[in-house]
């Protein structure tokens, strides 16, 4: 389970890194709108990896760390 999720975690990142790509090739190429919509993919999908930890936080299942001290 908790390697599935991570899983789905690192994928939501490295489509968030791709969709972050995407949109500085259309800011290069002058296409406006693209780059608008790469752009927007990524904040929605930044908003949902920080939906998902927080759901898995209250789910109990990724263990919070202590304190260092």
């Amino acid at each position: 389970m908790i390697t599935a999720f991570k899983s789905l975690i690192v994928l939501l990142l490295l489509f968030i890194l791709f969709s972050l790509a995407r949109a500085g090739l259309a800011m290069i190429r002058g296409g406006e709108r693209s780059m608008t919509q790469h752009l927007g993919r990524r904040v929605a999908l930044s908003a949902l990896v920080l939906l998902v930890l927080v759901v898995a936080l209250a789910a109990g299942w990724v263990p919070v760390n202590p304190r260092p001290y």
